[in-house]
C-alpha cells in the first residue's frame, strides 16, 4: 500500500522537528523507498503501516530509525581531494605552528560512515605523524548511531574503499578481513566518535581549530543553517578554519568569518 499525502506529510514534519532536514511533499516515491527497507525488517506489510505504527504509539527508538532511515548518508574517503591537499599544504602546517605544544582540535561533522574523519586521520598520520603521539584529536559525530557503529568499526567493503582511497593508503593502513578491509588500530584511536544531532544540545564544550560541515547544510532551510553557522563560530578558536562543501557558501546573513581561496579551496576562518 502506498504512502497517502498525508502520511508523506507526517513524516516529513517528523524529521524537520528532530532533524532539520527538510523533505518536499511532492516526493512520495522518495519516502516510500527510504521507508521501505525499514518496514520489511520490522515485519511490516507496507509503509503505510509503518507510519501508521509510528502515529499510534509515539516510541522514540521508532521515531530515531525513521529518522536515520531519511536521512541521506553519501559518503566517500578524500571527498573532492583539494580540500584535503589545502590541509596538507597549507591549513595543518598553519595550526601546528599556531598551537605550539597543545593540541589541535578538529570536528568532522555529519561524519556518516567515518570516511571523511578518518581521511583526516590517514592525511595526519601520513604527513604529520608527530601529532599522532597526542597533537591531535579528531571528534566525529553523527545523528544516526547505525552508521557511528560502522564508523567506529573501520571496516568498509571493496566498493567503499574503491571510492577515493588511494591504493597506496589502503595497502599500508588496512588488512583484508573476510570480505572487507579493516582500518589500523593506529589510525581509528585519532578519531572520537559521537552522537549528535546538529540542532540540538552539543555534548561538547572543545573550542575548534578546525570544523568540516560538508554537504550537509544543503538540507537545511535559511534560518537552521544561520542559527548552525552561529553555534559552530561560537565553538571555534579566533583563526580557526571551516570548510564547506564544494560550491557551498557561507549564507550573506552569517558574520565573523572571512572567505579565503587556499589553491583550489575556499575555506572560511573565523575573524
Amino acid at each position: 500500500m502506498s504512502l497517502n499525502l498525508d502520511d508523506v506529510l507526517f513524516v516529513a514534519t517528523l524529521v524537520q522537528k528532530k532533524a532539520a532536514i527538510q523533505i518536499d511533499a511532492s516526493k512520495q516515491y522518495l519516502v516510500e523507498s527510504r521507508l521501505h527497507a525499514l518496514a520489511l525488517e520490522l515485519g511490516l506489510k507496507s509503509e503505510a503501516e509503518l507510519v501508521l505504527k509510528l502515529r499510534r504509539n509515539g516510541d522514540a527508538t521508532l521515531k530515531e530509525r525513521v529518522v536515520d532511515a531519511m536521512t541521506t548518508n553519501e559518503t566517500l574517503f578524500f571527498r573532492d581531494v583539494h580540500p584535503y591537499e589545502t590541509l596538507r599544504t597549507t591549513i595543518v602546517p598553519e595550526l601546528v605552528k599556531a598551537r605550539a605544544s597543545a593540541p589541535i582540535n578538529i570536528w568532522s561533522a555529519a561524519c556518516s560512515t567515518g570516511q571523511e574523519p578518518y581521511s583526516l586521520a590517514l592525511l595526519l598520520s601520513e604527513h604529520f605523524p608527530a601529532l599522532g603521539r597526542g597533537g591531535v584529536r579528531i571528534t566525529a559525530t553523527d545523528i544516526s548511531n547505525r552508521v557511528l557503529d560502522q564508523a567506529r568499526a573501520g571496516r568498509y567493503t571493496q566498493a567503499e574503499v574503491n571510492r577515493g582511497l588511494p591504493a597506496p593508503l589502503l595497502v599500508k593502513h588496512f588488512k583484508q578481513d573476510k570480505g572487507h578491509w579493516q582500518l589500523g588500530e593506529h589510525v581509528r584511536q585519532l578519531v572520537d566518535f559521537r552522537n549528535v544531532n546538529l540542532v540540538e544540545a552539543w555534548p561538547f564544550a572543545t573550542q575548534f581549530d578546525l570544523v568540516l560541515v560538508r554537504y550537509v547544510m544543503v538540507y537545511f532551510d535559511h534560518a537552521t543553517r544561520v542559527a548552525l553557522l552561529e553555534r559552530i563560530r561560537r565553538s571555534m578558536r579566533p583563526g580557526a578554519y571551516l570548510l564547506l562543501g564544494g560550491a557551498e557558501l557561507l549564507d550573506p546573513d552569517v558574520q565573523g568569518f572571512e572567505r579565503l581561496t587556499l589553491g583550489r579551496s575556499v575555506v572560511f576562518r573565523r575573524t
